[in-house]
């Protein structure tokens, strides 16, 4: 199928995407290979390596679906990441969690060492030009932000995606988070993927959606600043109570921060709170749902239950039920397209210019 998708460039004149984006199976999938498999994606925290230190995982299973290996040097504590498939036979090397030093697959003997390096194969004495770095497990980008790992398929440019985020929280301390199982969730939601990420890339709808954060946040001074690969969301309060302690020389110095929202293409979205982070991840299952992580991760255990980032279950399921509806309502033959509020839909407005631009 071939997309044609528009969007106007001035945000005064643009359209909305065609409502086919949102109900299109052939669409869907065009998104996995344009735009997923070229992508940052959220791992997990390095605590999952305190036992183990070769993790088998499948990126986004129920999307990509690729089997991946993180992989610990116990010497001098890095972390990688190779492909989990053997060059061989592309049998699936390792199926749990382990402690070992080497790699084997349980197909033929084909044996690797912790950088994926191949150092072993029986009965292949007689093959020419064998081995080759073809035989070696293909290694893939890993990115690190104090406890949090990421994950690429191929090369891409972390400064471009991550860059504005990491120098707007640069005073913040987040080597000093700490993974919470015990306060992150996951939502199914009956809703394309990008319905749920325009409804976050806007506060348009907090006054009218949620009432419990509308009372914190003060939604007249609520700005979005747009980057290349992400975006800023500043929430300010209506009081100086729990607002981030912001050093003299800040760009936001003076400001009564609540929350920082901060999304990066397509679906991480990081919402920093003065307790922590809620990494929030969008996970599409089909061309009508995904599943929504919450990872919360804390470094001040006495800031939670307070200010905007109080209670995110119940925001959770009041933008929910808003993005269930808009997925009935783009399958109506009533609707095709919409329009841009230009004071108020910057962002969604700039996540489908990039839509467009990687399909």
């Amino acid at each position: 199928m071939k997309t044609n998708f528009h969007i106007d460039s001035d945000i005064r004149k643009a359209h909305t995407l065609d409502s086919k984006f949102y109900i299109c199976e052939e669409v869907h999938n065009e998104c996995k290979e344009k735009i997923f498999a070229k992508s940052w994606h959220y791992v997990g925290s390095k605590e999952l390596m305190n036992e183990n230190n070769v993790i088998p995982f499948s990126l986004l299973p129920n999307f990509l679906d690729e089997p991946l290996l993180l992989i610990k040097n116990d010497e001098n504590g890095e972390i990688t990441c190779c492909s989990n498939v053997c060059t061989h036979r592309a049998n699936l090397i390792i199926n749990m969690s382990c402690k070992t030093n080497h790699l084997r697959c349980k197909y033929h003997g084909r044996r690797f060492d912790l950088g994926g390096k191949m150092i072993f194969m029986p009965e292949f004495e007689a093959a020419e030009n064998f081995p080759s770095p073809e035989d070696d497990l293909t290694q893939l980008p890993l990115f690190s932000m104090g406890e949090l790992l990421f994950v690429a398929l191929e090369k891409i440019d972390t400064a471009q995606f991550f860059g504005k985020m990491l120098s707007r929280i640069s005073y913040l301390p987040i080597e000093k988070l700490q993974y919470r199982p015990d306060l992150s969730a996951e939502y199914p939601v009956k809703a394309n993927w990008a319905l749920y990420v325009e409804n976050y890339l806007e506060g348009f709808h907090i006054p009218f959606v949620h009432s419990g954060l509308n009372a914190v946040v003060d939604y007249g001074s609520y700005t979005t600043e747009l980057y290349e690969f992400s975006n800023l969301q500043l929430g300010l309060g209506k009081n100086t109570d729990n607002c981030f302690e912001i050093p003299a020389g800040h760009p936001d110095e003076g400001k009564n921060v609540v929350a920082y929202y901060f999304w990066v293409f397509p679906n991480l979205m990081f919402n920093f709170y003065p307790w922590g982070l809620s990494l929030n991840i969008v996970e599409p299952t089909s061309q009508s749902s995904c599943n929504v992580r919450f990872e919360v991760y804390v470094w001040d255990e006495s800031k939670l239950a307070k200010g905007a980032g109080n209670n995110l279950n119940q925001v959770e399921l009041e933008d929910e039920a808003i993005v269930e509806q808009v997925q009935k309502g783009v399958r109506s033959r009533f609707y095709t397209k919409g329009r841009f509020s230009p004071t108020r839909e910057q962002g969604p407005h700039h996540f489908h210019q990039l839509l467009v631009r990687f399909l």
